[in-house]
């Protein structure tokens, strides 16, 4: 079984990577954090990971199975989220404070806070009194850093 140790943005493939056939992996946050162990992407080829521990992998990230001539590329799973459209720079800062002070992962944006669904987020919010949406969406936080290898 091929072993991939590096990860390649897609937009920095070059050479013979750029002629390899293409396929998907599409993984939720949590596959994403998984530096170690079997993988299969989407249409079924079957391959191993050993990457650098603390790495996250996001979308476009390559993993590039040499011996088939395969590029793997990151695509990240929607999962169950809660948004939140802050009305006001207090909302903003109480908010992310207090999701952060419970040590729930959240998304930032430029006008949405996004965390995973959780019991103990819903009843944050609902005694916060902060209006929140149910949506599904791919989620990256914002401690998640991407580290990335050029091969």
């Amino acid at each position: 079984m091929t072993v991939v140790e590096y990860v390649v943005r897609e937009d920095a493939l070059q050479g013979d990577l750029v002629n390899y056939r293409r396929t998907t992996i599409t993984l939720s946050l949590e596959d994403r954090q998984k530096t170690h162990g079997r993988r299969r992407s989407d249409d079924g080829l079957k391959f191993a990971i050993s990457l650098e521990p603390g790495l996250t992998l996001t979308n476009g990230d390559c993993l590039v199975l040499e011996e088939e001539r395969v590029v793997v590329v990151v695509r990240e799973a929607a999962e169950a989220v809660y948004v939140v459209r802050p009305r006001s720079e207090h909302e903003w800062a109480r908010c992310a404070y207090q999701v952060g002070n419970r040590h729930q992962k959240l998304m930032i944006s430029d006008q949405e806070l996004v965390c995973l669904q959780d019991p103990a987020v819903r009843s944050l919010f609902d005694q916060l009194r902060v209006e929140y949406e149910e949506d599904t969406r791919p989620f990256t936080p914002v401690t998640v850093a991407s580290g990335h290898h050029r091969h």
